[in-house]
């Protein structure tokens, strides 16, 4: 199991993460804290794999929480739950390691996605040995950084989306439209469309390759 504290100041809103957490299979609610300080003498008191924390608390902001974690020697990771949108908050989250960033308002199933994202990490890393190689690294943080299926465009499902990011994770130099439209069994218009969705979210790269007549071709990889 995966023990979870829940570190919100709003009594309801706590309450609310704690059943949403306990709903998910393979996690367990270690505690419930609504300020930064409990949340750091908890951690150092009890076991804890995952904070869901809150980053406007009553006595300091969960960035010096994720500090002050650190700095205690906490093994712990922290998805945000916060509404903070400034991009310097989110450029700060990642540099404090934060693994996941989840906007309040959220549903029970953005969450759900999120812990099981972050449980086929754990999973992935607690093997014993070594990565074969970068594909393997990449597959690996892709697995947190998929965007939630519920958030999809109209018209696309995550089923596809696993899919091609499945194939697009075994390039090295980059596939083209047509050719993860081979690999996958859909159109190469649709394959377009789901590595652009993929490319403006982040999570794969447009490379040209320039081959020996006409306009270079786009090629996808993920992200390095």
């Amino acid at each position: 199991m995966i023990n979870v504290l829940v570190v919100e100041d709003d009594p309801v809103a706590a309450d609310a993460h704690r059943q949403y957490v306990e709903r998910v299979a393979g996690f367990t609610v270690a505690g419930v804290v609504h300020s930064g300080s409990e949340a750091v003498r908890f951690c150092g008191r009890h076991p804890v794999d995952l904070v869901l924390l809150d980053f406007y608390l009553p006595d300091t902001h969960g960035l010096a929480v994720c500090q002050a974690l650190r700095a205690a020697g906490a093994q712990v990771d922290v998805i945000a739950v916060t509404s903070a949108r400034d991009l310097a908050v989110v450029r700060a989250a990642v540099s404090a390691g934060v693994v996941q960033y989840l906007l309040k308002p959220f549903t029970f199933a953005s969450l759900r996605d999120k812990l099981e994202r972050y449980a086929q990490f754990r999973e992935h890393i607690a093997k014993p040995g070594e990565v074969s190689g970068q594909a393997d690294v990449d597959r690996m943080l892709a697995t947190l950084r998929t965007p939630d299926h519920g958030s999809l465009p109209k018209g696309m499902s995550g089923a596809t989306l696993d899919a091609i990011s499945a194939v697009l994770a075994e390039t090295g130099d980059g596939l083209s439209a047509a050719a993860v439209a081979t690999a996958t069994g859909v159109s190469r218009v649709t394959a377009r469309r789901y590595l652009e969705y993929l490319a403006d979210n982040g999570l794969a790269e447009r490379k040209p390759h320039y081959g020996s007549v006409g306009r270079p071709e786009v090629r996808y990889s993920p992200v390095s």
